[in-house]
């Protein structure tokens, strides 16, 4: 080194560079043992500063509630496409037409089917009123058939009445001409009248019998009559009750007809209003499938896709299935959106710039398709908002805050393959249900 120092310093005056002098240090006091020492102290406090345990997961930006989500529109319907009212990009608000559909079905390709519908049901209808027409003066035919049998079955009883009296009166001219006719005949044996006389009382009684009779029979005719007055009656009312439910079976048939098209036409109103494919909500008209006109559209077919204006947003993260057991609703969740720039300190989340804080909502309790299970995060209103210009399925970065731990001890659990400690957070289920 002398030697090389020399030969520099022979030919050229080194006094005067700056330089020369930082190069060669022999003489000088060292400070490497202090830089050494300053680093070892540091290293030591470094490790016995607080970091903060996370899990990391990988998820995207969508809402809360289930019709805030972009959704399918579809047809109801078979038809083809007559006219669009929207063009893809287009913000429409609840109810606004976007698509015109026409007929396709032979069934319903009648243009006056609806009024036609319309008049079979009044025709049906006229046609119940008729038949409860007949049915009541069915019921009005048996009421005067009832009054007439009270009339005729009370006159019938005046007569009986009669016709006994008659028969008693009868009996007992009878009982006086036998025993008038007894008596002359005893007189006739001793002698003390005529045969002439007891022939007359022969024919007095015969006519006093033959009185009788008739007035028995008579009283018989017309308890005879009563019966027969009541089989007619039974017989008029037995035919007029089965006319009266052959007209009630034929209205309940025809309120049936009537049901029928009743719901027929109310189909053929609901499918006139199906022609017009509406927005279920307000949002945005993306993604048509059906882009031409003229094309056929069948039953249930997507036509279009439709984001609802943005509400409530949250995060749909997945975390694996060893970590879900650390996870708890309330719990504090970190976020990094993507295309918002940050800076992330991961055991130092205070530290960290540009990351947005949520709250767990729902975990759910079965495996996704993916073999993970979807964390649902909803927005921390206790920090600062979310950007508002978040756009649904932007992805974010989550950052599952857990337990403060020294960093030996984050070291020395990450060399040793430990899983991070338990954490339960202040906040419980049921209150942060609440609040939200």
């Amino acid at each position: 080194m002398e030697e090389v120092k020399r030969q520099i310093t022979k030919d050229t005056d080194l006094g005067n560079l700056r330089s020369f002098s930082g190069i060669f240090l022999e003489g000088r006091p060292s400070h490497v043992r202090r830089w050494l020492v300053a680093a070892i102290l540091a290293g030591i406090v470094l490790l016995f500063l607080p970091w903060t345990q996370n899990i990391r997961a990988k998820g995207n930006v969508t809402t809360l509630r289930q019709e805030g989500r972009p959704q399918h529109i579809h047809s109801v319907i078979a038809g083809r496409i007559a006219k669009w009212y929207v063009r893809e990009g287009d913000f429409v608000r609840k109810g606004d037409t976007l698509v015109q559909l026409a007929e396709i079905k032979d069934s319903y390709l009648d243009p006056m089917l609806l009024s036609r519908s319309e008049g079979q049901l009044r025709a049906k209808n006229e046609s119940v009123s008729l038949y409860e027409t007949k049915v009541r003066a069915i019921d009005d035919q048996i009421e005067a058939m009832q009054s007439s049998l009270q009339a005729k079955i009370s006159q019938l009883r005046r007569k009986v009445i009669s016709d006994s009296m008659d028969v008693l009166a009868a009996e007992n001219d009878y009982r006086i001409a036998d025993a008038q006719f007894q008596r002359m005949q005893v007189m006739r044996d001793s002698g003390l009248a005529s045969a002439v006389q007891l022939e007359q009382r022969s024919q007095s009684r015969q006519s006093a019998l033959a009185k009788k009779v008739s007035a028995e029979n008579k009283y018989q005719n017309t308890k005879t009559e009563i019966s027969q007055v009541l089989q007619d009656y039974n017989e008029k009312v037995f035919k007029a009750r089965s006319e009266q439910a052959s007209a009630r079976s034929d209205m309940a048939n025809a309120n049936a007809e009537v049901l029928k098209l009743s719901n027929q036409n109310a189909n053929y109103q609901i499918r006139n209003q199906l022609y017009f494919i509406i927005a279920p909500q307000d949002g945005q008209v993306v993604n048509a499938v059906k882009a031409g006109i003229n094309e056929i559209v069948k039953e249930g077919e997507n036509i279009a896709d439709i984001v609802p204006a943005p509400g409530s947003f949250a995060v749909e993260v997945f975390v694996s299935p060893v970590d879900v057991p650390l996870l708890s609703v309330g719990q504090t969740v970190k976020f990094l959106f993507d295309g918002y720039p940050a800076i992330v300190f991961s055991g130092w989340p205070g530290a960290s710039y540009g990351i947005f804080s949520g709250r767990i909502v729902a975990i759910e309790n079965t495996v996704s398709a993916n073999g993970k299970f979807r964390i649902l995060v909803g927005e921390d209103d206790r920090d600062k908002p979310w950007p508002k210009t978040l756009r649904m399925g932007v992805g974010a970065s989550a950052i599952a805050l857990l337990k403060d731990v020294p960093v030996w001890y984050e070291l020395w659990r990450n060399i040793n393959g430990f899983p991070p400690d338990y954490y339960k957070p202040k906040t419980t289920e049921s209150a942060y249900a609440e609040k939200k």
